[in-house]
């Protein structure tokens, strides 16, 4: 059966449902939270999956509103949403501790996740993470016309190197996202905290990850630079890297 054959749906109140898949195992459950516009059909996402199979974790990956097989627009998505069916993916389909694995956006979810239910937390694990980037980094990339034409028009369109359809910001993400911002706090979590990053990612900077670790308070924090390292790390070398960490935190 196809990837995409196997995923289920988790009904949301307003009529929408978070497309999941699941496997069976051992805690701690090791959940893989996307990035921006990207899927729970990914080269890490996968990889995660064989790998808890063959070790016998259970695990989960999903998708957030409007993003890959889950359904609604992806325009009216925001980070409190997101969080929203993170929270409602986690409460409602693992039991026991978690190791939350965030990729670009769903670090910052994974963030968020974590502060909402510290109590669960087995350890997390950042990939070229992005807390805060609205306002951090396409907020304060924009140009003073681009930024006036998005508060008149409400959205912004942008070439993506990752698809051939534009990337589409829309002002309520900033806005809403304004309630989520995490990096002007320190960020107390009980749980090991592991971050990767490549040195060449040209979405998000890899001294964020520096950032990231001085705001962090927890008992073990270890952070990874990859030089010539992209955003995605997804080659096998990185791959390998990713469940390696994982595996550190997974017992």
């Amino acid at each position: 059966m196809s990837v995409k054959g196997r995923a289920e749906q988790l009904a949301r109140p307003d009529g929408n449902f978070v497309a999941y898949a699941r496997t069976e195992g051992r805690a701690p459950t090791v959940v893989f939270l996307g990035g921006f516009r990207s899927d729970m059909t990914g080269t890490k996402a996968i990889a995660l999956e064989s790998w808890a199979k063959a070790r016998g974790n259970a695990f989960l990956r999903f998708d957030y509103l409007g993003h890959g097989q889950s359904s609604g627009r992806f325009e009216d998505g925001t980070i409190g949403r997101w969080l929203d069916d993170s929270l409602v993916a986690v409460d409602q389909l693992t039991t026991g501790k978690l190791v939350l694995v965030g990729s670009s956006m769903g670090g910052w979810l994974s963030l968020l996740v974590a502060l909402k239910r510290p109590e669960r937390l087995a350890g997390l694990v950042l990939i070229a993470a992005a807390p805060d980037f609205t306002e951090r980094m396409l907020l304060a990339g924009l140009s003073p016309e681009d930024r006036v034409a998005l508060q008149r028009d409400g959205r912004l369109e942008r070439p993506s190197q990752y698809s051939p359809e534009p990337s589409v910001f829309t002002w309520k993400l900033i806005e809403e996202g304004r309630n989520h911002l995490v990096l002007n706090k320190k960020l107390a979590l009980p749980c090991p905290v592991r971050l990767l990053h490549g040195q060449s990612d040209p979405d998000v900077p890899w001294e964020y990850s520096l950032q990231i670790a001085q705001h962090l308070e927890a008992p073990d924090i270890v952070t990874t630079f990859v030089k010539g390292g992209d955003h995605r790390l997804s080659t096998p070398a990185d791959i390998a890297r990713l469940i390696a960490t994982v595996e550190e935190l997974a017992v």
